[in-house]
């Protein structure tokens, strides 16, 4: 199985620095106040429903809007730009009526962040710059029943996951994406499904990418919406050796903190991190200021916590050039090695011997 150039470059720019991660896209998709005609565009003018708030349709009706909020933040010290996929498979496209449309918005997704990052590579070649192909966690939970009086319901199988995102991850590779980055993951048996079917597409292509793995802590609990800990979730996931484990949404980056360094001194591989702009205000906006979330993420990355940081939810590039040059001066987390014990997980870790 062969690996691309891009994937030796990561590992070159991940051992030299902290790398950056892109912020958010819908925050910047938001700031140009798309219409339904908006989203509609010409191609889908006469579309049978409404599809206002189908941010990955952008892709195919406003490309350039999509392209330009990539190079924006490539131009404030991104490294990573995540493509605009976070809902692109069929399960979260039933909503629109656009199942038959998740392939394509795959596709053409990964290649707008593709063209952005060439043109950022190409004016920086000493510092390359990288496309995450992002893999959502869908609007079904495969762990939890959504009847109270049936707990053994489930409104979708992990072979429906799977096969949902198999599709997804074959789009973003054939679009261009560099890394698969499963990501804000509340449901580890989902994210199984979307590993499961990202190593199933790497056989098909003979094509081995980096993958990163983001899950979200969903209060000050410390816990995954199905219940697990932080160190209970790096030992459901790390069977798929990522390139990264670490954490994004839900918390800003004052509470997310305790659990990053959790998985700082437990994990062996890179850590990365990319909380919200704070948590959302009675509005739902964001109040963070780009100073302030910087001034937050600089002390994870002066402990050594961190090898990637960005922003999620609320961020803009504003927030990423602040952030970027808050953690510039400090070396990237020193990866520790395996202990060699029996790692398992429920809702907690256990450790043998």
């Amino acid at each position: 199985m062969k690996r691309l150039a891009s994937y030796a470059a990561l590992e070159k720019a991940a051992s030299e620095r902290i790398l950056i991660i892109d912020g958010a896209m819908g925050t910047m998709i938001q700031q140009h106040k798309p219409s339904e005609a908006t989203y509609r565009g010409e191609r889908f003018k006469d579309w049978r429903q409404d599809v206002k708030g189908n941010n990955e349709l952008l892709s195919l009706t406003q490309p350039q809007m999509i392209q330009d909020i990539h190079e924006e933040y490539f131009a404030a010290g991104a490294d990573i730009g995540e493509s605009n996929t976070f809902g692109a498979q069929v399960i979260s496209q039933a909503d629109y009526g656009m199942q038959g449309l998740a392939y394509e918005m795959n596709v053409a997704s990964a290649q707008l962040a593709r063209k952005a990052a060439d043109v950022w590579t190409k004016n920086t070649p000493d510092r390359p710059r990288f496309v995450a192909g992002a893999v959502g966690p869908t609007n079904m939970t495969a762990s939890i029943s959504p009847k109270v009086d049936d707990p053994s319901f489930r409104r979708i199988t992990f072979d429906q996951l799977r096969e949902a995102y198999r599709e997804q991850v074959r789009g973003l590779i054939d679009g261009g994406a560099d890394i698969i980055l499963i990501e804000t993951i509340f449901d580890t048996l989902n994210a199984k499904a979307a590993g499961f079917a990202t190593l199933e597409v790497f056989d098909e292509k003979d094509i081995e990418l980096p993958i990163m793995i983001s899950g979200t802590i969903t209060d000050e609990a410390g816990r995954t919406l199905t219940g697990q800990t932080p160190t209970a979730f790096w030992y459901s996931m790390r069977h798929l050796r990522p390139f990264s484990i670490g954490l994004n949404c839900a918390l800003g980056a004052e509470k997310m903190r305790p659990h990053v360094a959790e998985l700082a001194m437990i994990a062996d591989t890179r850590i990365s991190a990319y909380p919200n702009a704070g948590l959302p205000n009675a509005m739902g906006d964001y109040d963070e200021t780009a100073d302030e979330m910087a001034c937050k993420i600089e002390p994870w990355a002066s402990d050594g916590l961190v090898n990637i940081v960005g922003g999620c939810c609320g961020s803009t590039p504003e927030h990423i050039a602040h952030i970027a040059e808050h953690v510039k001066a400090f070396p990237p987390r020193a990866v520790p090695k395996a202990s060699g014990k029996l790692r398992l997980s429920g809702l907690e870790p256990f450790v043998a011997g």
